[in-house]
């Protein structure tokens, strides 16, 4: 490849990942399907604008090969062993389960050999982890109940694909007319072994030979060449490169070089990953659907309707999920995944299936992937037209007359709650997450109330009107402009105490009578200024005036601007007003009379213990 070529290939990749990726992620539909959106696009079906499909899937497939290294850093022995139960039951149960229906469907219905229907069922039981994943993240909830089970799922067929992806070869021998080939068979298992004992006595003291060069070029490239390198040797004994990558980052996962290799990877695993889904959509066989729509989408709907079927038990049973949090994960686990591309590939060059079968299974795996983030988003809406109601009811409040009650329990209302304890000052702390109230409850809580503090008639129960402070310490800011309406309204002797997310939020809750809103991260950026104004040489008194007199200047110019908070324009210009103000404030400073000013004025300790 000519140097002008190669550079019209790379601006092309470039430009038609900044155009759709971008796109794609506005709609929240997941980076990946622009990946895949690019490269129908610039393939030779479409546009025609790159034509060496193959070159680029020899490239790209090293992608997928960094991916596994990745994973096998990330599955440490003890994090395997808190995880068992959801990883080796529900997992396990969700790969078997798929795994068999989908190849007795392929093995009566299709007629396809075992061998073939095998390696079909097994590759189509696998899911997306790079979409499950990366929607989760998107969504914010990795954390919640479903996104650790989805977690767990993915984790297990990740480690289901490398015994998968060994198979290959060894199904492939095994149904030619010579049956199975016991030398194939040993040399299998005598490399995975030798890779196993080298990297355990050969690897650390690499790497810590290379650690002591204090290079990050040369910690990246013995990380590229680990992976690389333990790659070819199982290339070369006819075994998946990618089973030896993932090997290589098992053997790693509990070294002290983990987490430095992991980011050394992680840029090129990126790029190479995106270029995998352009080139998987380049090589997409579009014709198929032209000539043949109702059967290609029967398969979509079918493979689908399946896994989604047979998910929806585990989810219940297995995982304890209601229905709503079941429904959202059979939606992000029914479609097809990326490692089922790599072993319908190999499949396909070891000759147990066709061409064709290949490329059909392709465009369906495609279409369930294009389909999942559309399918996502329809759910949320409908599981959010309903109300949410509580999973129990409200606690009843049975406690001595409060002085003080606080509205949200979290990591302010907790500190709060544990000095007025320290203090022996009677307070009820309100709470309507549930999991946050159990939680609490297990460092002895007593005086923390499940129930939403937006509720007229909890406030009542909380002794609302003979209590004398209300603090609203929730972190959602809706939530927080509710509850302060409701306690001025209803008990205007209440003093507020108010927690604000932003400038927006202290101006509205202003405007309801709350007196100096506490912003949330302000006196906590005050003391990193602070320090990092003593870090660059400043003296520590030099520093706390600095910071004192924007502290004040700030405050000012809150007051100020709630007053035309909702004329933008008047915003706009009252902000680029203060930063010439304040500019000029501190070059002031410079001048002889400043220092003589700043003795009059009265010191306001800054410290972090203060």
């Amino acid at each position: 490849m000519d140097s002008q070529h190669f550079l019209e290939t790379a601006v092309v990749f470039l430009l038609a990942t900044v155009i759709a990726v971008p796109l794609t992620k506005r709609f929240r539909l997941g980076s990946v399907l622009g990946y895949l959106l690019a490269g129908m696009a610039i393939g030779p079906q479409l546009l025609g604008l790159i034509s060496d499909t193959a070159g680029v899937t020899t490239i790209a497939e090293f992608g997928i090969v960094l991916m596994l290294f990745v994973i096998g850093l990330e599955l440490s022995p003890q994090r395997l062993w808190v995880m068992r139960r959801s990883v080796f039951g529900t997992g396990l149960v969700q790969v078997l389960s798929c795994s068999v229906a989908i190849a007795a469907l392929a093995y009566y219905l299709f007629g396809l050999s075992g061998n073939a229907a095998a390696i079909v069922g097994g590759s189509l039981a696998l899911s997306s982890t790079a979409f499950g994943l990366q929607i989760l993240a998107e969504r914010k909830e990795a954390g919640s109940a479903y996104g650790r089970q989805v977690f767990s799922i993915l984790l297990f067929q990740d480690l289901a694909a490398i015994p998968l992806i060994a198979a290959v070869p060894l199904l492939a021998s095994s149904s030619t007319p010579h049956g199975l080939d016991l030398l194939g068979v040993l040399r299998t298992i005598g490399v995975i072994l030798a890779v196993v004992v080298g990297g355990r006595y050969l690897l650390r003291p690499v790497f810590r030979f290379v650690a002591r060069t204090d290079s990050l070029e040369v910690s990246t490239a013995t990380a590229l060449l680990v992976v690389m390198g333990v790659a070819l040797v199982m290339e070369l004994a006819g075994v998946s490169a990618g089973l030896g990558a993932f090997l290589a980052g098992v053997l790693l996962a509990d070294s002290e070089y983990r987490h430095d290799m992991e980011s050394h990877i992680e840029p090129f695993k990126g790029l190479l990953l995106g270029l995998f889904f352009i080139s998987v959509g380049m090589s997409m066989d579009l014709s198929l659907l032209l000539q043949r729509p109702g059967r290609v989408f029967a398969l979509v709907g079918a493979l689908l309707l399946l896994k989604g079927l047979l998910l929806w038990p585990l989810g219940r049973l297995l995982g304890g999920l209601n229905r709503s949090d079941t429904l959202r994960l059979m939606v992000l686990l029914a479609c097809g995944g990326e490692f089922a591309f790599v072993l319908l590939r190999q499949a396909a060059e070891q000759k147990l299936i066709s061409i064709d079968l290949r490329d059909t299974l392709v465009l369906v795996i495609t279409l369930t992937m294009a389909l999942t983030p559309l399918l996502v988003v329809l759910v949320a809406k409908l599981l959010n037209v309903k109300p949410k109601k509580p999973t129990r009811e409200f606690d009843t409040i049975d406690t001595d007359t409060p002085r003080v009650i606080i509205a949200g329990f979290g990591r302010m209302g907790q500190i709060i709650g544990r000095v007025l304890r320290a203090q022996g000052i009677p307070f009820v702390a309100l709470e309507h997450s549930v999991e946050q109230v159990d939680f609490a409850r297990r460092f002895g809580n007593v005086n923390l109330f499940f129930g939403d503090p937006t509720r007229p008639e909890l406030l009542r129960a909380a002794q609302a009107d003979k209590a004398e402070v209300f603090v609203l310490a929730t972190d959602d800011p809706e939530a927080s402009l509710r509850t302060a309406r409701l306690v001025r309204r209803q008990y205007p002797h209440l003093k507020i105490i108010a927690r604000a997310r932003n400038r927006q939020h202290v101006f509205r809750l202003m405007d309801m009578g709350v007196e100096r809103p506490i912003r949330e991260t302000f006196h906590s950026s005050l003391m990193m200024t602070r320090k990092t104004l003593e870090a660059l040489g400043l003296s520590h008194e030099m520093a706390v005036d600095r910071v004192t007199r924007f502290r004040r200047y700030d405050e000012k110019l809150l007051i100020k601007q709630s007053l035309v908070y909702d004329d933008e324009v008047k915003l706009v210009q009252s902000t680029l007003d203060a930063m010439v103000d304040l500019q000029r404030l501190f070059e002031a400073d410079a001048e002889p009379e400043a220092e003589r000013e700043r003795s009059l004025e009265p010191d306001v300790p800054l410290n972090a213990e203060d």
